[in-house]
């Protein structure tokens, strides 16, 4: 029999496949995020059944897309649908300013890439605080 105390090693800990743990997750992270301007762009869809209470004296950009398609830029129609006419239409409205807030009023029979085309030559402008217009439902009586 064997009394003697016996001495235990201390457990020995292997950190490298919890370094490598660490460095996917980094490699992940670094490849999933974007750094694209579009992700500066804020889209504020309104609620319906509000009133927007906005100030006369704030200076607009107001672009409205019709049923057919038509761009109107501060009710001043858009000779063709291309985006570099619109993108001019915009220019010459806005002036040098970037700051303006863009409010898009789309027919709600309007196609969806009319809306998109709008959006897109905003924010190739520069244009990142667009808003979408709506009318508050009727109230049944």
């Amino acid at each position: 029999m064997n009394l003697r105390p016996q001495r235990r090693q201390a457990p020995d800990l292997n950190l490298t496949p919890l370094i490598d743990v660490v460095f996917l997750l980094l490699i992940f992270f670094m490849v999933s995020t974007t750094f694209d301007k579009e992700t500066r762009i804020k889209v504020e869809l309104p609620e319906a059944a509000t009133q927007d209470e906005r100030n006369e004296d704030i200076k607009v950009l107001d672009i409205t897309v019709d049923a057919t398609g038509r761009f109107f830029v501060n009710q001043k129609e858009v000779i063709n649908t291309e985006t570099d006419t619109l993108k001019r239409a915009i220019e010459k409205e806005a002036g040098e300013r970037r700051d303006l807030p863009v409010i898009i009023n789309a027919d709600a029979n309007a196609r969806h890439q009319s809306v998109i085309k709008v959006m897109d030559a905003a924010s190739q402008l520069g244009f990142v605080n667009m808003t979408f217009s709506a009318k508050q439902p009727s109230v049944p009586e």
